[in-house]
């Protein structure tokens, strides 16, 4: 049934996915559609979060999950991780080449050389956009400013027979671009947020200093130092896999943004930033294997939260 080999348990919770209708297999690891139920509690736990951004009187802007290739490279993307990096090619040949490469794709052989590299790439972090649309508009207002970028859909090149693990998924996110203790203490603001909301959902979740997957040896290096400093904090719930799996983060960039960008404060300083992002289909998937994967036998009281016009009856007889 799946397309990648990954644990038992994997395997399994794979499966029950696709007989209830949750996941909709292409072929491709961490490739799937959703059914509608899936897609409901998806977007009702978005919900839930949108209900806690009220407070901060955010400015919502909402970007398409691709990006200039420049922004990608102005921001160090690929000196970090280009093991996840989604470029996108096209062709750009004459009517022989697209005749051969019709007749190779036809015969299942290579025609890739017959692409090359646009200048676009798929967005690998929601928040990546807003760097340098918040530059052009010169220095920030005293306070900084507050981005709720909802959620989009973000691309990570790895292919896994983890259902948690998928190569296209949305990314709830919000940035706080500002003086240094203004984003630290918004970040400390949204990981009490979170537990209360996590808790409110009945999900076990656990917050812990965490590191990004930084690529080669020098990346332990900064993956070791990212979590002495405490840059990110990630919150871990089990779904699928033996080790609890990363639904959420919480990050501080410090000034790497502002200075890759040349996003200044209201005084002339360099910009700090910090985000948070909740992966969405990861928290759903979470719930499922939480609460059961027919939301009918789900407890009255988490779905009261979730579909608060229901008053607790399930919104899928």
């Amino acid at each position: 049934m799946t397309p990648a080999a990954g644990t038992t348990g994997e395997q399994k919770f794979f499966e029950e996915l696709i007989r209830h209708g949750h996941f909709l297999p292409s072929g491709e690891p961490g490739v799937y559609g959703r059914g509608m139920v899936f897609e409901d509690v998806r977007n009702r736990f978005d919900d839930l979060v949108t209900r806690a951004c009220a407070a901060d009187k955010s400015e919502t802007l909402r970007f398409p999950p691709i990006i200039p290739r420049r922004t990608l490279e102005k921001a160090g993307y690929l000196k970090s991780f280009p093991q996840l990096c989604g470029a996108v090619y096209s062709f750009a040949g004459k009517e022989a080449e697209a005749l051969d490469l019709a007749e190779r794709a036809g015969r299942g052989d290579d025609w890739s050389h017959h692409l090359s590299m646009t200048g676009v790439v798929l967005v690998p972090a929601a928040c990546y956009p807003a760097y340098p649309a918040m530059a052009l508009r010169g220095p920030m207002p005293k306070g900084g400013v507050t981005l709720d970028l909802g959620a989009s859909y973000v691309f990570r090149n790895e292919p896994s027979g983890d259902p948690a693990r998928l190569q296209m998924f949305h990314q709830r996110e919000m940035v706080r671009i500002g003086e240094t203790e203004d984003v630290l203490a918004w970040r400390q603001t949204w990981m009490d947020r979170a537990q209360n909301i996590f808790g409110q959902t009945g999900l076990n979740a656990t917050l812990t200093v965490g590191s990004d997957p930084f690529f080669g040896r020098a990346g332990k290096l900064m993956a070791n130092n990212q979590r002495e400093q405490g840059l990110k904090f990630e919150v871990l719930v089990s779904i699928a896999s033996p080790e609890p799996t990363a639904v959420s983060s919480f990050n501080f960039h410090q000034d790497h943004f502002g200075s890759a960008f040349g996003i200044q404060l209201h005084d002339g300083k360099v910009a700090n930033s910090a985000c948070f992002g909740f992966g969405l289909e990861r928290i759903t998937l979470a719930l499922f294997r939480a609460h059961g994967l027919d939301v009918r036998d789900w407890p009255k009281d988490i779905r009261s939260r979730l579909w608060p016009e229901t008053n607790g009856a399930s919104p899928w007889r």
